[in-house]
C-alpha cells in the first residue's frame, strides 16, 4: 500500500514473547546520511502525544537482511491500555509520524502461557479495525484469570488461577452493579494452591422487575492483607493471545427470575461480567 505521494505505508511483522518482549521488524531500507529512524507507541487517550508516559521511543537496528528491528523489552511495563504504533522518519517531528500497518503476527508463545511471578505484564500485537498496528497491555498485580465458565441450573460456575496473592479464610467473590448505590452480590470462592472457584446464583442478582440492561462486575476478594486494588481483584481473562473476546467468547443466557435474563460476557477489557436485561418479549 502506497500514500498519495508515492511512499510504502510502513507494516511490521511481530513476535510476542511470553516475558512481555515484541519485536518489530520493517522493510525500510536506511537513509541516505544513516539516521535511523523510531518506532513511537502512543498511549490512546494520554493528553498529549508526548505526555508523561504517553509515548514510548524504539529505536530501529538493521538486520543482516536488510530489515529494521525495533524491541519493546518485556523488562518495560508500559501502562495499561491500548498503545497506537508510529513510524518517525529521520528528520521529521513527533507530529509527522505515520500509522504502522500490522504485518505477520507470531503470537504462538501467548498460547497457554502461564507466568512465574505475581506481577501480570502482558502485551498483545493487534490490528485495529481501520487496519493500523497497536498493542494491547495489561498490568496486573495481583490477578485472578478466569478459566472455563459452566452452567447448573440458575448457577453460574467460573474456575481460573489466583497470581500474586492467596486465599484467605474469608474469601468470597463479589458480583458488584456500577454506581454509588449498586448492590453487591457476595458468594464464597474455594480453592488452594492457586485455584479458585465459585458459582454466581444468577436469578438472585434482580431484587426486583428487571425493566433496564444492567452490567455486573466480578472481583474476587482474597480476604488477607493483599486484597488489591479498591479492596478486590478484578476477574479477566488475559493470559493468552486474545487481545479482545467481548464477540469471541459468547456464552448463552439464562433465567434470571423477575422478567430478567443473565448472559456472562466479557469487556472490551477482557474483564469478566453478567450482563442482566429484560426478558425478550415473544
Amino acid at each position: 500500500m502506497t500514500d498519495s505521494a508515492g511512499r510504502r505505508t510502513p507494516r511490521a511483522d511481530c513476535t510476542a514473547g511470553p516475558g512481555g518482549g515484541i519485536t518489530f521488524d520493517l522493510d525500510l531500507g536506511r537513509s541516505e546520511d544513516g539516521e535511523a529512524p523510531e518506532l513511537l507507541l502512543r498511549l490512546r487517550g494520554a493528553k498529549g502525544a508526548g505526555g508523561e508516559g504517553g509515548t514510548l521511543r524504539l529505536p530501529l537496528s538493521p538486520l543482516r537482511d536488510g530489515r529494521l528491528r525495533a524491541v519493546l523489552p518485556g523488562a518495560v511495563e508500559p501502562a495499561e491500555g491500548r498503545w497506537d504504533v508510529y513510524l518517525r522518519e529521520p528528520g521529521a517531528d513527533d507530529d509527522g509520524a505515520v500509522a504502522v500497518e500490522p504485518g505477520v503476527r507470531d503470537l504462538r508463545l501467548l498460547v497457554d502461557h502461564a507466568p512465574d511471578s505475581g506481577r501480570i505484564a502482558v502485551r498483545i500485537p493487534y490490528p485495529t479495525l481501520d487496519g493500523r498496528l497497536a498493542v494491547r497491555c495489561w498490568l496486573r498485580a495481583p490477578h485472578a484469570e478466569a478459566g472455563p465458565v459452566t452452567f447448573d441450573g440458575h448457577g453460574m460456575t467460573v474456575e481460573g488461577t489466583l497470581y500474586g496473592t492467596c486465599l484467605g479464610a474469608d474469601a468470597r467473590v463479589e458480583a458488584r452493579q456500577p454506581g454509588a448505590d449498586g448492590r453487591v452480590l457476595r458468594v464464597p470462592v474455594t480453592g488452594q494452591e492457586g485455584a479458585f472457584a465459585f458459582t454466581l446464583p444468577l436469578d438472585r442478582l434482580a431484587d426486583g422487575p428487571v425493566t433496564a440492561p444492567q452490567l455486573w462486575t466480578l472481583w474476587l476478594v482474597p480476604g488477607t492483607a493483599e486484597d488489591g486494588p479498591a479492596g478486590g481483584v478484578r476477574i479477566s481473562r488475559i493470559l493468552d493471545d486474545v487481545w479482545d473476546r467481548k464477540k469471541i467468547f459468547v456464552y448463552p443466557g439464562r433465567d434470571a427470575g423477575e422478567g430478567g435474563r443473565a448472559t456472562p460476557c466479557y469487556s472490551t477489557d477482557n474483564d469478566l461480567c453478567v450482563r442482566l436485561e429484560p426478558e425478550p418479549v415473544p
